[in-house]
């Protein structure tokens, strides 16, 4: 096993770029001190986003290739919520000397893999060592001559729409932390409480958060159906509802009912991490149950499964792959994000500042 500490920074870089793409806008790439893009629209979109390790992700159960997946699609996701379609990323790696040199090339072709779908390129960086794993990317877009969708642009009577899984990578991590997951993507065969069993769905659910699958193309498309207001969702559901009702000063009222084919494929996980957890009630006792508990958290608390929430008038035509979900209103003395005209009675969701 060759470690970081075995091998010069110049070795390191010539195992990890030839691993990484091109992609379309990229005049130079690699190799000299900056990289050179095109931007034919004369502007561009720039975002950056850091990993941390313990914090972001945990290298007992991420590898390389997982982080530099979920590396990829927060930082894509980032600019295709602002409707424009990305390009290019550069990332800077701070690795501790005793690494696997395979970790550093597993990131290497995770990034390349989650840009893939975008046709971006992975155009550079920088690498230091360093006490813990850190990884910052910096990624850029091109809007193709349309105007950007902003946070700030909802107005009431818009229909709020989604785009992506919803509570996935919520469900992931508490299977994980639960222990029902040993070593992912494979399950334990295990039952975990009386009719509750550890089944092969769980996998998808472990994948989405260990190397989530942002809607890429749902931005591009959203802006191009007259979205007015968009996010990227990395945070949960209601608060970054909160941040786009803020930035355009509404109320964003979701459907109570909203998510039902989520709900579904996540209530045996929630069944099972409420028996694990020792929450009582498995789901089959009258009224509210600690599982419905559990789902409400994932559905509007959970974050980084990266979908995209959007507003479009009232009379527009939805693209493929977004679900209405509620509706833009006038302010209040309501809280700016309910449920069914409530007040929401879940968390309010992820915070990577103070986790």
């Amino acid at each position: 096993m060759t470690r970081v500490r075995d091998l010069s920074e110049e070795q390191i870089l010539e195992r990890i770029l030839p691993l990484l793409p091109r992609g379309s806008a990229t005049l130079l790439g690699p190799g000299d001190d900056a990289a050179v893009l095109a931007a034919p629209d004369g502007r561009f979109v720039v975002s950056t986003d850091v990993l941390v390790e313990d914090r972001h992700f945990r290298a007992r159960w991420s590898t390389g290739y997982d982080v530099g997946r979920r590396a990829a699609a927060q930082n894509l996701a980032d600019i295709a919520a602002m409707g424009a379609r990305p390009t290019a990323l550069v990332t800077s790696l701070v690795v501790p000397g005793d690494t696997d040199v395979e970790w550093v090339t597993g990131l290497a072709q995770g990034l390349a893999d989650g840009c893939a779908p975008a046709g971006a390129g992975a155009v550079g960086g920088d690498l230091s060592g360093g006490p813990c794993l850190v990884v910052a990317v910096t990624v850029h877009g091109d809007l193709e001559g349309r105007a950007p969708v902003l946070r700030s642009g909802a107005r009431p009577g818009d229909v709020v729409a989604h785009a992506g899984v919803r509570g996935w990578s919520a469900a992931g991590l508490a299977l994980l932390e639960a222990g029902l997951v040993k070593e992912p993507p494979s399950p334990v065969p295990l039952e975990v409480g009386e009719g509750v069993l550890l089944e092969d769905a769980w996998e998808r659910l472990v994948s989405a958060h260990l190397r989530p699958e942002p809607p890429l193309a749902a931005g591009v498309a959203a802006a191009g159906a007259g979205a007015t207001a968009m996010l990227d969702l990395s945070d949960g559901l209601l608060r970054d509802a909160g941040r786009l009702a803020a930035a355009s000063g509404v109320q964003i009222d979701f459907d109570a009912g909203a998510f039902p084919a989520d709900r579904e494929e996540l209530r045996s996980a929630a069944r099972a991490v409420a028996a694990a957890s020792g929450l009582g009630d498995p789901g089959w006792g009258p009224g509210r149950s600690d599982v419905d508990g559990v789902l409400d958290g994932w559905i509007w608390g959970g974050g980084e499964d990266h979908g995209l929430l959007a507003t479009f008038p009232a009379d527009a035509q939805l693209p493929a792959g977004w679900t209405a979900v509620g509706h833009v209103r006038e302010p209040g003395e309501a809280p700016a994000v309910t449920i069914g005209g409530a007040e929401p009675d879940v968390g309010p969701g992820w915070d990577h500042f103070r986790a």
